[in-house]
């Protein structure tokens, strides 16, 4: 099993910058992907970006040129620097890990950008 901790959420206003971590911690050792997720209410959970073990990433394309992910594999721990942000960047924000074919979930932060 794969427990997810995420901190960093809160309240910003537009054009700011937030940074949003997670710790993994349990059976870290094989987890193949990280990413985040966000779900705004009323709307799907939608991706926002993802990282490899072999440290590549890929971005939701509204994200790009905004948002960064990180990832320190000696920590376990998974970073998403946003900047720039927009109102319609107010959601929760998950953390997920792929191990196994299983994916593991957070319990998600709240990120709220007030124009």
């Amino acid at each position: 099993q794969v427990q997810l901790v995420e901190s960093g959420g809160g309240l910003v206003q537009a054009g700011g910058s937030l940074r949003l971590s997670c710790a993994a911690s349990g059976s870290i050792f094989s987890i193949n992907v990280m990413a985040w997720y966000r779900q705004a209410p009323g709307k799907q959970r939608e991706l926002v970006a993802r990282i490899f073990n072999g440290g590549s990433t890929n971005y939701a394309d509204s994200m790009k040129g905004r948002f960064t992910i990180s990832r320190d594999n000696a920590k376990g721990t998974v970073y998403l620097q946003m900047n720039s942000l927009k109102p319609e960047d107010t959601a929760v924000y998950y953390c997920n890990a792929l191990r196994g074919g299983t994916n593991h979930w957070g319990q998600g932060t709240q990120v709220t950008v007030s124009s």
